[in-house]
């Protein structure tokens, strides 16, 4: 894909390192989208993949939570 990260995508990405530095782990889908104000994990979750696919983030687990900035 080309182009930078989305506004959203932007918007999560600063949650996410916001996150690892205040809790050593990334957040769950449910707790991205409380904070960037997103009620449906399923939108979440499809930005989540997006930003993976793009290299943003990586995970080394099958949860979200062991996501890591790319």
């Amino acid at each position: 894909m080309t182009g930078g990260p989305t506004e959203r995508q932007e918007q999560i990405l600063r949650v996410v390192r916001t996150w690892i530095a205040e809790r050593g782990e990334g957040p769950t889908i449910r707790e991205i989208g409380l904070e960037v104000g997103l009620s449906s994990t399923s939108s979440v979750a499809y930005q989540l993949r997006r930003m993976e696919e793009r290299g943003l983030i990586s995970r080394t687990g099958h949860k979200w939570r062991t996501v890591h900035l790319g």
